[in-house]
């Protein structure tokens, strides 16, 4: 029922955090205002693919 997703910084920093939610009741993206320690300030951090985790 639940799905990971990756939140990425709308700062452009790089920094990302990962969380579930659930698919059935949120079906638009998710946007949380989160702390980025790269920039030192609460941005906006919206939701994005997963990293695809390929091994060679």
């Amino acid at each position: 029922m639940r799905e990971k997703v990756r939140l990425i910084s709308s700062a452009k920093s790089g920094y990302s955090y990962y969380t579930t939610k659930n698919k059935q009741k949120q079906t638009e993206k998710l946007q949380l205002k989160k702390y980025d320690p790269m920039v030192r300030k609460h941005v906006l951090f919206t939701e994005t693919k997963m990293p695809s985790h390929t091994k060679k």
